[in-house]
């Protein structure tokens, strides 16, 4: 570490030397091996160290030319630093940090940094996302050890620059970035056999988590907290029916890529998709509220759909992710089949779950709704998002946390896919409802 602290020293000196066009190639050649390899100094999780790095605080000062961002820490720990453009952002990555910090961090920014925000971004991970007014550079990047009560000091500078500048910074490491998506990611069109099951396989999909906490209701409640503690409600449930296989794209409080939940429905030849959020409104807050159920369509249906639907795929962007245009063209016939009665089948099952939703909870007028939401996309998955309510109105925040309303919601939802595969239980001999 000592070492890491000297190469932040010299680098220091050799950068302040540099005019802004050089800045980059300087900082590349001097710091590449963390800035395209942070995985070689990341301790993973459950590793060595019981006691996560601290972060105490976190501040942002300067100006529209040259802004100073400082984390303090109670150990050296050595980040990895990349940008990613359209929009404008600096991406600071760690091993996992205990981030100590109070809940309005990162709401204000200053200078060249219009906001920030930080949290697990994957398993043993950490990351905190700067939102930049327009192409930067970094200028100087260092470790200030602590002495006497003063804690460790990250210190991050950062210059305006030309946007070819900026662009040049981002695909240093764009390659290894795509490497490494490509070794997660498999083919997303093959047609996989379905695999020999006993019970059909529902995957729950709370959303947002980690850095991204999604809405934030008039309370407080995060979002991010109330979907995964109901999806592990009603995973007990359809558990408990001895009926279904249930799988999760998230446990705990991590980050997952719009993708890669889609992703993971594919890979595990999921029967069900179903996405479980409790948004935001901006118009009508007072207003809109009780339950809804989305599908997927290139058109939204009305605003609202469409709002939503903006907001939902905003959560990679929020999270720092390289957002990559992908086709959706047909090369195969049996994949547009497929996609058409993947379709249908998810609108089917979402109609069932209105239907038992209404006796149960409060819906939204008009509560089947469609727009382009990403996360639903998996062209051989039925595939649903489900908003249990509003956090932008009060009485649906409290519902939110609520056990007897959760309970009702959670039964309503299992009736619901009693229903939706009620013609295989026939089939089968299987008795749907016990």
């Amino acid at each position: 570490m000592v070492v890491m602290t000297s190469i932040f020293s010299r680098l220091g000196v050799a950068i302040r030397r540099c005019t802004v066009r050089a800045i980059l190639p300087a900082f590349l050649a001097m710091l590449g091996l963390f800035v395209l390899a942070p995985e070689t100094l990341a301790e993973p999780a459950g590793g060595a160290f019981e006691k996560l790095p601290r972060v105490s605080g976190a501040r942002v000062a300067g100006d529209e030319v040259r802004t100073r961002f400082v984390l303090d820490l109670d150990a050296e720990v050595v980040p990895a630093i990349s940008a990613l453009p359209d929009p404008y952002r600096l991406i600071i990555d760690f091993p996992e940090l205990d981030f100590d910090l109070p809940p309005e961090a990162g709401m204000a920014g200053r200078g060249l940094v219009s906001a920030w925000r930080y949290g697990v971004f994957a398993e043993g991970k950490s990351r905190i996302v700067l939102d930049v007014n327009g192409p930067v550079a970094l200028d100087k990047t260092f470790l200030l050890p602590a002495i006497d009560d003063q804690p460790v000091r990250l210190v991050v500078d950062i210059v305006t620059a030309t946007r070819n500048d900026f662009l040049s910074f981002a695909e240093e490491t764009r390659q290894l970035r795509h490497k490494r998506a490509a070794e997660n990611l498999g083919k997303g069109d093959r047609m996989p056999a379905k695999p020999e099951r006993d019970r059909p396989l529902v995957v729950l999909d709370p959303g947002h988590g980690g850095i991204d906490a999604g809405a934030v209701g008039v309370g407080g409640t995060l979002e991010k907290a109330v979907v995964l503690d109901f999806s592990r409600l009603l995973r007990e449930k359809l558990e408990a029916t001895g009926r279904y296989e249930v799988k999760m794209t998230r446990e705990d409080d991590t980050f997952i890529p719009l993708n890669e939940r889609v992703q993971f429905g594919h890979d595990t030849a999921a029967d069900l998709f179903i996405s479980v959020h409790a948004d935001s409104v901006r118009q009508g807050r007072t207003v809109v509220r009780g339950a809804s159920v989305y599908t997927l369509s290139d058109r939204a249906s009305d605003a609202l759909a469409q709002e939503l639907a903006e907001r939902e795929n905003r959560s990679d962007i929020i999270a720092g992710v390289e957002l990559v245009t992908k086709t959706d063209e047909v090369t195969d016939i049996l994949v547009d089949l497929a996609r058409r009665e993947t379709r249908n089948f998810s609108v089917h099952f979402a109609r069932t779950l209105v239907a038992e939703l209404e006796s149960a909870v409060q819906l939204i007028k008009n509560p089947h709704r469609s727009a382009g939401f990403q996360v639903l996309r998996a062209h051989d998955v039925p595939s649903v998002l489900l908003e249990l309510g509003y956090l932008s109105n009060e009485h649906d925040e409290k519902l939110l946390v609520s056990n007897a309303w959760r309970e009702r919601m959670a039964n309503a939802i299992v009736a619901a896919v009693d229903g939706f595969f009620r013609p295989r239980f026939a089939r089968e001999g299987i008795q749907a409802v016990q």
